[in-house]
């Protein structure tokens, strides 16, 4: 395990390079699993390197899964927020709010068939199986 040392806040760099700095530093030990990098848009609606996410996955030494957050930008008077996380198995699984993550981290799986289809396919689906139920339904009180 190694000492892992990160900071959680805010630090933003105004006009006339005045600095808020709000960073708090947090130290842990553990040991990095896994990180994505993730870029913002720029005017063109391509990628850009002027902004973007990155997220590392750790394990502490206790047995935890948390997921450190950089949500930067270069860009003056942007404020860059540091964040960290404690998470499941769950979050880092299809559908999780880490699941970009948890694949890199090597604990992905393939999709099932529900969550790979569009919520307006899931919703077709369902009312097509409650329509179908319904028939079944009414044939088994008119047979009655």
């Amino acid at each position: 395990m190694d000492t892992i040392r990160v900071s959680v806040g805010t630090y933003t760099v105004g006009n006339g390079n005045i600095v808020q700095d709000n960073l708090r530093p947090v130290e842990f030990e553990g040991e990095k699993l896994a990180e994505v990098k993730s870029y913002g848009t720029g005017r063109g609606g391509g990628p850009t390197d002027t902004r973007g996410i990155t997220e590392t996955l750790y394990k502490t030494a206790d047995g935890r899964l948390v997921v450190y957050v950089e949500d930067w930008s270069h860009w003056q008077g942007e404020p860059n927020t540091y964040s960290l996380h404690e998470v499941t198995e769950a979050d880092l699984g299809p559908n999780g709010r880490f699941e970009t993550l948890g694949r890199e981290a090597g604990m992905g799986r393939p999709l099932t068939i529900d969550e790979a289809l569009t919520p307006d396919d899931l919703e077709r689906h369902f009312a097509e199986q409650e329509a179908e139920d319904d028939a079944e339904l009414w044939e088994a009180v008119d047979a009655a």
